[in-house]
């Protein structure tokens, strides 16, 4: 035990050594990627140097196996467990040294291989990387300390026939025989190694430049070419906006987007390379409801605000959080208008005061505050700091910051010191409120928020929820005049769903006659019994440009008039909706639900839905099939191995999910035996029984 902790000791003591005494400038990484196996190989030429005579250098490797170890030329000593490489030889002060390897692995996180649907009876494979939260050095020996910064250039062998994407310039790409081609990219700046990005699959390209010349790339999967406008829609406007307003150039040598299957989460901001879920990926009725806008703008910002300046460590995340969050609000204000942007404001800052008011509010300059944190207080700290300087003074400030701190590290009172400098005010008190309290500020937040006339008459409308239907009606008929506010005339729809359906029907004609997408969306998610009186106004909505509001309608309309299923049934036939396909499966399950619907029939839907479970569908299509068949007591064997694979995955919301939902289906009085032990031995409900 004694050993063991002076080993751990000495480990510690050379990773902080490492840190201060050597100094890693470039990583030449030749990669060889085998999906079908989850590995990958490559042969690594690192540049570093030595700030300090030192006798050990450490790089983080995760279970990996290590040959060939070459310093400067001569071989050298190396030592490895499940954690980090190191070697231990003595260096004394000097520049430009090369350490040569040759490496292997299996990542268990951090490269995903995900199958998709099988092409020419072969398993296909989607390849990405996510190194923020999961360590690049699960796949590359690199540096989970985000002060180690270096340039990263990628020569990558991949399947032919397929695309490589990795961060920087695409040099070259070549076969090289054996069914493999070579991808080169070559980064010119230094970034922290959370940062190294690959992504390969079948995609296809559609380039594009912004209107200040900066290259744009945006990527697809084969067959959505329809979705590519939609999605990416503004997005060079976007990055033209963004130079302006923050001042600073964009300071990559391109910016691609990839959109992934199964990805963890929303998107992630690799240098010039982000990676986002394919979910977003939409048609355009889907923008309507799902659009790529926010996440887009989001990781864009991120390119200046945690890839160009990046926070010393985790106390100081809201400097990349914060700051992405409210650039982008800045841009969607530019995009959706000053009503939006304050929406917005007001429904985080409702988030916030309930948080703080339970008495869970987090300090933003914290090691451990969450996400609604770090995004949305982050973003409201500097809305009220910009209210307090001024916008010249904050917007010189923020240009001096990244300029100051370009591909390096800061704390927030690097940022702080800034803004100080160039408003000439003392910040002492901010810091206090809006850095360092739990507390949300929600006084001085309602302040800034009634400067919007929208928000005060929004207010006011919320005020009458309170009133009885009588002292309130021409005031909630007045909110409904054309051209009614997207948000107010939704307040209105959901306080018609508190009172008594016939005495609003007037009002609900009038909310339909206004033709907002979304005052009508309200009424299709709140008016789930549908008075005869306003039935031809509920069918119009399966003709909305929303598959949210298609999909509520089509469930509302099949549970309230039985006699019309079929119709509205066959209305709806061959609709698919979001790539989660969220109105076919919903169809599908109507269909088997639906008595008159033949059994030959019902068997080809039920087929056709149970099908979606399988592992090479994305994980939104298996959960909703998942849903809907506990809700039908249809799982077959096949269906409930599916759950047990969906229960082992990569992404933690849809593995949860599964877990869930096992405990549901051992409920089901209906399991074969030999399911229902298996069920019971993956619970561990068997072992426990035993012991008890």
């Amino acid at each position: 035990m004694k050993r063991l902790f002076l080993f751990n000791l000495w480990l510690f003591l050379t990773t902080v050594a490492t840190a201060q005494t050597v100094d890693f400038t470039h990583l030449q990484a030749k990669l060889n990627i085998n999906a079908p196996e989850g590995k990958i190989s490559g042969d690594l030429v690192y540049s570093f140097d030595v700030l300090e005579a030192t006798d050990s250098i450490g790089i983080d490797a995760k279970k990996m196996e290590f040959k060939e170890v070459l310093l400067n030329g001569e071989k050298v000593d190396f030592r490895n467990n499940e954690k980090k490489f190191w070697i231990t030889d003595s260096l004394s002060k000097s520049q430009n040294n090369i350490l040569q390897i040759k490496y292997s692995a299996q990542p268990s996180q951090a490269m995903y291989f995900i199958q998709t649907p099988p092409s020419k009876s072969e398993q296909e494979y989607q390849v990405w990387t996510q190194g923020q939260g999961r360590y690049t050095s699960n796949w590359l020996p690199s540096f989970d300390d985000p002060r180690e910064k270096l340039e990263f250039d990628l020569s990558i062998l991949y399947e032919t026939g397929k695309r490589v994407i990795a961060n920087g310039q695409l040099v070259s790409s070549q076969e090289v025989g054996g069914g493999k081609t070579r991808w080169d990219f070559d980064m010119k700046k230094p970034m922290s190694s959370y940062l190294v990005a690959v992504a390969a699959g079948d995609f296809k390209l559609n380039e594009s430049v912004s209107d200040n010349g900066v290259p744009m790339q945006f990527f697809y999967p084969e067959g959505y070419e329809d979705c590519v406008e939609p999605t990416y829609r503004h997005s060079e406007m976007m990055m033209s906006f963004l130079e302006k307003e923050i001042g600073v150039p964009y300071p990559w040598q391109n910016y691609k987007q990839i959109p992934v299957r199964d990805f963890l989460y929303a998107g992630m901001e690799n240098t010039g390379t982000t990676i986002f879920s394919d979910i977003f990926l939409v048609d355009s009725i889907g923008y309507n409801d799902r659009n790529y806008i926010m996440v887009n703008s989001h990781e864009l910002a991120h390119q200046w605000f945690g890839d160009l300046v990046t926070a010393t460590d985790g106390k100081h995340h809201w400097l990349q959080e914060g700051f992405s969050t409210y650039y982008s609000m800045l841009i969607e204000k530019e995009i959706f208008g000053e009503d939006y942007f304050y929406w917005k404001l007001f429904q985080s800052a409702d988030e916030l005061k309930e948080m703080s008011d339970s008495g869970k509010g987090e300090a933003l300059v914290s090691l451990k505050a969450s996400s609604l944190t770090y995004y949305q207080k982050g973003a409201w700290a500097l809305h009220i700091l910009k209210e307090m300087v001024g916008k010249a003074a904050f917007d010189r400030a923020v240009k001096q910051y990244l300029q100051k701190y370009a591909f390096s590290n800061v704390t927030t009172e690097d940022f702080m010191r800034e803004v100080e400098l160039v408003s000439g005010q003392d910040l002492t008190q901010f810091k206090k409120n809006w850095l360092e309290q739990a507390a949300f500020q929600g006084t001085t937040a309602l302040r800034s928020l009634k400067k919007s006339p929208f928000i005060r008459n929004y207010l006011e409308v919320a005020a009458l929820k309170q009133l009885p239907l009588g002292s309130k009606k021409e005031l909630l008929e007045k909110a409904l005049q054309f051209p009614v506010n997207d948000y107010i005339g939704q307040e209105v729809v959901h306080q018609l769903a508190l009172e008594e359906t016939s005495e609003v029907i007037d009002l609900y004609k009038k909310a339909f006659a206004t033709n907002n997408l979304y005052v009508r969306q309200a009424i299709a998610l709140s008016l789930v019994e549908i008075p005869k009186e306003l039935k031809s106004f509920y069918e119009s909505l399966l003709n909305d440009e929303s598959y949210v509001t298609q999909e509520a309608a089509l469930f509302n309309l099949w549970i309230n008039f039985p006699k019309d299923r079929i119709r509205y049934l066959q209305k709806m036939e061959g609709r698919q909706g979001f790539l989660d396909k969220n109105i076919r499966t919903l169809w599908l399950a109507l269909r088997v639900a639906t008595p008159q619907t033949g059994k030959v029939d019902r068997g080809q839907y039920l087929e056709e839905l149970a099908s979606y479970t399988a592992p090479h569908h994305r994980f939104q299509v298996r959960q909703n099939a998942f849903s809907l068949l506990l809700q039908l007591n249809a799982f077959s064997s096949q269906n409930i191995y599916d759950l047990l694979d969906a229960s082992r995955h990569h992404n933690y919301r849809f593995r949860e999910f599964a877990k869930s939902l096992l405990k549901q289906v051992l409920e089901n009085d209906k399991l074969l035996p030999e399911d229902k032990d298996l069920l019971e031995q993956e619970l561990g409900l068997k072992h426990g029984n035993a012991q008890n």
